[in-house]
């Protein structure tokens, strides 16, 4: 029983030997350091600072007016007396119009033919043409919706001129026949920002903790003489999972209070949709940042320099954004694709994060998001516990020969 006790004790004091040494490193390596510390609270301030607006404002349109009609007017002054499209420039045909947006001056162009009012005054139906540049979304939902909207409520006022009504409530009809009321849910600003963002803080932190476990692990092989993750001059060394457990210890602390920032003061600071409560978000946020640093010490093995994980991880963060099915709907994305998700802790955390952060989703409600997160949790903690003792027998070896 005492030799057991013993072997406890040493076992635990290797651990914390190794946590505290990883610690030390952690903080007087300034790369790693920007990466679990900064990047993680400055980083998402930048991203939500640029957003803040939730929507874009008075976006530069074209306009080729061939009508010159009293209606043609009316439609280009509603437009530009909307907060979204402000008419900045008039051209005399198409072509010159083109000629604007290839330049960026403007990001859309109304179009509105010669016979407008003519085929409005014949009862037939008149047409405006919009064209949009498509590189920016956010531009072409303003120009594109503006046009809808103004229209619309153009036809209605022509509509009400031919009706001959004696009340506005039968006004109100003829503009209106079927009443909706729109509703927007879990997005109330309907905003860009409260949209993606809180995706994007998830990933974040996944990246954080894989950038800054690999950049270690980058420096340990390049500092190490036998060219390894594990020392072979350090006896505390002396074991797999002494070593994982005392480095995902280490990790863990920062891990959590980045996690704590990003998914309750980050929200709070930009008034992003805030729905989950305290404990709800912790038993989230439990397994997704234990598998996020497994996922870091297994994926770290990959690293043979400190700036290779910084190719591997930044190449990979657009997809892993879209993979997560946030701005792109999960149903469309391919089947192989999806699978590929499932390797990556990212995917789970991100939309638990938003069903409950977002939509006000319970607990029961995330269950099985949480339960992939901790079989990845485990999954990987066996992979790094594999990659580590196959590094440990390397530098026994090392140290033999």
């Amino acid at each position: 029983m005492s030799i057991f006790l013993n072997r406890l004790r040493e076992h635990f004091a290797d651990v914390f030997y190794i946590w505290w040494h990883e610690m030390v490193k952690v903080v007087k390596d300034e790369g790693v350091l920007m990466f679990l510390v900064i990047v993680p609270l400055g980083y998402p301030l930048l991203y939500s600072w640029i957003y803040n607006n939730e929507a874009v404002h008075e976006v530069p349109v074209a306009v080729v007016d061939q009508s010159h009609s009293a209606l043609s007017r009316q439609f280009i002054h509603d437009c530009d007396a909307t907060a979204d499209v402000d008419v900045k420039y008039y051209a005399e045909d198409l072509d010159e119009a083109r000629s604007l947006v290839s330049r960026q001056l403007c990001k859309g162009i109304y179009l509105i033919p010669s016979d407008f009012a003519t085929n409005i005054s014949r009862g037939e139906q008149g047409t405006i043409s919009v064209y949009c540049d498509m590189s920016l979304m956010l531009a072409y939902k303003a120009v594109y919706q503006t046009a809808m909207v103004e229209a619309g409520r153009l036809g209605a006022g022509l509509n009400i001129k031919k009706a001959g009504n004696y009340t506005k409530r039968e006004d109100a009809i003829t503009a209106q026949p079927l009443a909706v009321d729109e509703v927007t849910m879990f997005n109330p600003s309907g905003g860009y920002g409260s949209c993606v963002l809180p995706a994007v803080l998830m990933l974040i932190l996944q990246q954080a903790l894989a950038l800054g476990i690999g950049m270690a692990a980058g420096t340990a092989r390049e500092r190490n003489k036998n060219g390894q993750l594990i020392p072979n001059d350090d006896p505390h060394y002396r074991g797999a999972y002494q070593i994982v457990w005392g480095k995902a210890l280490c990790y863990g602390m920062t891990g959590a209070i980045a996690a704590a920032y990003l998914s309750m003061a980050v929200p709070r600071m930009f008034s992003f949709p805030q729905l989950a409560d305290g404990k709800t978000l912790f038993l989230m946020l439990l397994p997704y940042t234990i598998a996020c640093i497994f996922f870091g010490m297994t994926v770290s093995c990959l690293v043979r320099y400190r700036e290779n994980v910084m190719l591997l991880m930044v190449f990979v963060s657009v997809p892993l954004l879209f993979l997560t099915g946030v701005s792109w709907p999960q149903s469309s994305i391919p089947g192989a694709w999806q699978g590929v998700s499932w390797l990556f802790p990212s995917t789970f955390g991100v939309r638990a994060f938003i069903r409950v952060n977002s939509m006000g989703a319970t607990i029961n409600q995330i269950l099985p998001d949480i339960r992939i997160l901790w079989i990845q949790a485990a999954a990987y903690l066996g992979l790094a516990c594999l990659v580590y003792r196959h590094q440990f027998r390397l530098a026994r070896k090392y140290a033999s020969d």
